[in-house]
């Protein structure tokens, strides 16, 4: 689309937009304009803002959808009056949300998906709340139940997305973050011992850790568990993050055994619009069991002539996303599903390839085994004369946005840079990346930055 295009919507056929009243003055900022404008000025005004922001599909420090076929967007527009909640006046996309759940059971190894419950959430950080605040409730009534005291709960995870620090707060619950120690970049089953104990609600394996990529031992954090059960008589169930890999696993990995399959694995959150594909907007969370669920946090609402039970977070939410999701699973199917997210997977094991040849970055995921990206940091023992921040600062200057940040506790001394590949992110379009990279060390090698940049460059959620 042109950059001085037009819209329909415009005032006349023969006026034209910059020339309009609209147009001779700044957009108000602070305070609702007293007079109506002509839409078509409005809109073409608003869009040139829109220019200043970066481009999408260069974004390979975000997991989220950039790239969507043109019937996902014809469905998103036909749906943008739906809210999903309100199940009683739109009955038919509330079945669609319904098929999702189950389908995602299925996809999952839920033992009975035909009846387990879940349902369609504002993105993976409300679902894994969900999860959450079900590990709180039924922690604190088997506490109660045996006149235990249940005021002391704790979470213990590895290296978490911030969604998870802010359940902690917000749900006073202790966060027990086990710090990195040797060599590790993830939550390991020895580390587990020293931080369970009787007031555990339980324990979140990351499928897919936001800063490498690598998927956490899922079945063996179970196996550690299981001993602990042993050894304490304390059983401590396992919430599996599967923002990312939720969506990736089953169709390239499927011998891993990280889901339902694992009888300690109660519930599963996963971003529809990251891996699954949907448009922005959209998560997942699913349970084992419908047990698994508290009838605690199930409410039954009347509205709007129906009596219906909700148990997300957000009350009035959109329901294209879940309809695009649906459109997703239908016209894709496994097969598509693992064609896609294979083809990111062999492109980031190339580049990880390519990057090594480069000398001064050190890889430490190379898009095998776990998500399709790659993870480095530079080479140790060396005086490189810049960072990763000036690097990704660099390559910023075409538009390219990748993630540098340093590890959580105790490897903060460690900075590393990660690049996501994508549904839409060819090896075309990787090879250009990787062309920009080199020229970026080369201008990096020949002009050393005087000092270190001050922090990253980019948030690593």
């Amino acid at each position: 689309m042109p950059l001085h295009h037009a819209d329909r919507r415009s005032a006349g056929p023969h006026d034209d937009i910059y020339a309009l009243a609209t147009s001779d003055r700044r957009l108000s900022k602070y305070r609702i304009p007293d007079d109506l404008c002509d839409p078509a000025s409005v809109y073409n005004l608003i869009r040139d803002e829109l220019l200043l922001d970066g481009n999408s599909r260069q974004n390979l420090a975000t997991f989220c959808t950039t790239w969507a076929e043109p019937q996902v967007l014809d469905l998103l527009a036909e749906a943008f009056d739906k809210n999903i909640v309100d199940k009683d006046e739109y009955p038919q996309s509330a079945e669609i949300e319904s098929r999702c759940v189950h389908m995602l059971a299925d996809l999952w190894h839920a033992p009975h998906a035909w009846t387990t419950v879940g349902c369609s959430t504002t993105g993976s950080s409300e679902a894994a709340m969900l999860g959450g605040l079900a590990l709180k409730w039924r922690w604190r009534k088997a506490r109660q139940a045996k006149g235990l005291p249940s005021d002391r709960p704790n979470l213990v995870c590895g290296p978490v997305q911030v969604c998870w620090e802010k359940f902690g707060r917000y749900f006073d619950v202790e966060l027990r973050q086990v710090p990195l120690e040797g060599d590790a970049f993830a939550l390991r089953p020895q580390d587990l011992k020293n931080f369970c104990d009787e007031n555990t609600i339980g324990v979140v394996a990351t499928l897919g850790v936001t800063f490498t990529g690598a998927y956490e031992p899922v079945a063996a954090l179970a196996r550690a568990l299981d001993q602990i059960e042993r050894e304490t008589g304390v059983s401590i169930p396992i919430h599996v993050d599967g923002a990312s890999g939720g969506f990736v696993a089953p169709f390239i990995q499927p011998e891993l055994e990280w889901d339902f399959q694992i009888e300690r694995v109660k519930s599963i959150n996963a971003s529809g619009h990251k891996f699954g594909l949907a448009p922005l907007g959209v998560g997942w969370i699913i349970w084992r069991a419908r047990e698994d669920l508290p009838e605690e946090l199930i409410f039954n609402v009347d509205y709007l002539g129906g009596n219906m039970p909700t148990f997300a977070l957000n009350f009035s939410r959109p329901g294209g996303e879940i309809i695009a999701q649906y459109y997703n699973f239908l016209r894709l199917g496994r097969q598509g599903y693992a064609r896609i997210h294979q083809a990111c997977a062999d492109t980031a094991r190339w580049m990880a390839a390519e990057l090594a040849k480069l000398g001064p970055l050190k890889i430490i995921y190379d898009g095998d085994g776990g998500l399709p990206c790659v993870c480095y940091q530079l080479t140790e023992g060396v005086e490189h004369g810049f960072t990763l921040y000036d690097l990704s600062d660099r390559v910023r200057i075409r538009g390219w946005q990748i993630a540098s940040y340093p590890l959580p506790a105790n490897r903060q001394d460690l900075v590393v840079q990660r690049i996501l590949v994508r549904h839409g992110v060819s090896r075309d379009l990787a090879a250009l990346l990787l062309e920009e990279i080199k020229r970026s060390l080369d201008h990096l090698r020949a002009n050393p930055v005087p000092k270190p940049s001050s922090g990253p460059s980019f948030s690593h959620n």
